[in-house]
């Protein structure tokens, strides 16, 4: 091993839960949050609790309204390519176009 590269290795490292548990590890650090642990996640303690440390719920209705807002948009720019379609199929056809139509 290259000598002065590696980190300080802590061999009784104290990891600390926002629950209150704490525990001790082998790690690079001396202390070490975190947000849940084995004693309070919903999966090993049973209850159904919701868990959401990273706003992923905000961030997916965040997402769900910019989709609808774009959406409304594309509906808007869509009727408006229709109506202009409507306008040039009901406006007077050139001599030329009417003469080419009945061949």
């Amino acid at each position: 091993m290259k000598q002065g590269i590696h980190p300080q290795w802590y061999e009784e490292a104290t990891v600390m839960c926002a629950c209150g548990n704490t525990f001790t590890v082998s790690a690079a650090k001396q202390t070490i949050r975190i947000d849940i642990c084995s004693k309070c996640h919903p999966f090993f303690t049973g209850e159904m609790k919701f868990v959401d440390t990273m706003g992923r719920v905000e961030k997916f209705q965040l997402k769900q309204k910019t989709a609808e807002a774009v959406k409304e948009t594309l509906l808007a720019k869509k009727k408006k390519k229709e109506e202009e379609k409507q306008r040039q199929a009901n406006t007077p056809k050139s001599l030329r176009e009417m003469l080419l139509s009945m061949k």
